[in-house]
């Protein structure tokens, strides 16, 4: 589900029915966090096996095996650049020296370990860890670097499958090859995706981190200037829009957990503030759909305003929800400024209206709170309408006859104030406040 934003692509919904979060299987290409995390939990248990695997065959088929090294990484290089497109660079370019030194090492291990099974491995671990994060930040798919081992893996076998028939090694020999070849495949893999999470979640918070102070400096005061808005925008890759629409958040109390919110990555959020908020590029026009992404919070969107006036969208946004808390706008999960604009335009500044219905009201000071409520009602209902006795009678449930009496009672406390058209005007405005801020 998508909820429209003006010309911005901007989505809340629920991560499991979004496309971001795929299952995996072996030969899936990896595309997020949750995938990669999965990946390295399944490929847990192959690490160590192909060390252990290598270390029981006879030592001297490694020596046997050396002059054959050159040989083979040529042949691994030339078919990995066959099946995989995104390695078919030059080999005299930089990625070339460090696409074939690669090779050569991935070779290498395992003869030193078939020579050597007491040596530390930590080293050579960490080699293949860089080589999942240096996967991430040439910006390619894990999934080149697997099926690179993978087809190296294929490669390796049908070299060493030949020289040990040519050199007579016994089939048990060259079975446990194949199966620490395929396990070391997998000790491979396991490593990089290692490397390729670390390098991903290292990343993600730093460009968490870029936004959410891009987000502090478009809402500062004062402003920061364009120029650095626009520095601090691309560092973070994130396009500066012309309209914007500020939500401001508050988790509901009689949740149990406080859960994340379901959004776009375009969308700027602020979560660990004191008055947690979210900016939108555009305009929303689907509420629902930004309801379902905001399970546990209690939201409230702001107007739809110009980039620099962000700061004032989600301040009228922040008065909605104090608002909603004080029971004076009516509670619920997602609520519209502009949709109260009256009320907010009433109640801007409390001082003045308590002030203006001190001195409007004044006549009613006398009254009992019963005799106070049923003539305001009255005087309310009359102002909005200007009706006769029966009309207003109809309206509010009473006699006409009990009309009549009202109205000759706030004639007499009113006096000629309620045929100026500028005291009328104070009158309703008053009376409507205080219902308001009286409920």
């Amino acid at each position: 589900m998508t909820f429209d934003v003006g010309t911005s692509d901007t989505r809340f919904s629920p991560r499991a029915s979004r496309d971001r979060t795929p299952r995996v299987r072996r030969g899936d290409p990896p595309r997020g966090a949750p995938q990669v995390r999965t990946a390295i939990e399944g490929e847990q248990s192959a690490v160590g096996r192909a060390r252990r695997l290598w270390s029981v065959l006879p030592k001297e088929y490694a020596e046997r095996f050396r002059p054959y090294v050159g040989r083979l990484a040529k042949a691994m290089v030339r078919e990995i650049q066959q099946v995989v497109p995104a390695y078919a660079q030059p080999l005299n370019s930089a990625f070339g020296v460090y696409f074939t030194q690669a090779i050569e090492q991935a070779i290498l291990y395992p003869l030193s370990n078939i020579r050597d099974d007491v040596r530390s491995h930590e080293d050579w671990r960490e080699v293949f860890r860089l080589r999942g994060k240096l996967e991430f930040h040439e910006g390619r798919s894990l999934d080149c670097l697997q099926t690179a081992y993978r087809v190296g893996g294929r490669v390796a076998w049908r070299h060493i499958a030949e020289f040990g028939q040519r050199h007579g090694a016994p089939v048990e020999v060259l079975c446990s090859c194949a199966e620490a070849i395929f396990a070391y495949v997998d000790e491979l893999s396991a490593l990089s995706i290692e490397g390729y999470a670390e390098a991903q979640e290292r990343a993600a918070g730093t460009m968490a981190r870029r936004r959410r102070r891009l987000l502090e400096l478009i809402l500062a005061d004062p402003p920061a200037s364009p120029q650095t808005l626009a520095d601090l925008a691309n560092n973070a890759r994130w396009k500066l829009p012309e309209w914007v629409t500020m939500i401001a958040l508050e988790p509901i109390a009689d949740q149990h957990a406080r859960s994340t919110p379901s959004i776009d990555a375009d969308v700027l959020v602020d979560l660990e503030g004191a008055e947690p908020c979210l900016l939108v590029a555009g305009q929303i026009t689907d509420v629902a759909v930004l309801e379902s992404g905001l399970r546990g919070w209690r939201a409230a969107i702001g107007p739809h305003v110009r980039l620099s006036e962000a700061a004032l969208s989600l301040r009228w946004a922040r008065r909605v929800i104090g608002l909603v808390q004080r029971g004076i706008l009516p509670s619920a999960p997602v609520t519209c400024c502009t949709d109260h604009l009256t009320t907010l335009w009433l109640l801007n500044d409390e001082f003045l209206i308590r002030e203006l219905s001190a001195r409007s009201l004044a006549p009613l000071d006398g009254l009992t709170v019963k005799q106070r409520a049923r003539l305001t009602e009255t005087l309310l209902a009359w102002l909005q309408s200007r009706g006769s006795a029966p009309e207003l009678a109809e309206r509010l449930g009473v006699h006409p006859q009990t009309i009549r009496y009202r109205m000759h009672q706030l004639e007499r406390l009113f006096g000629d104030r309620l045929n100026d058209p500028d005291e009328r005007l104070s009158l309703e405005v008053s009376l409507r406040a205080e219902r308001l801020l009286n409920r």
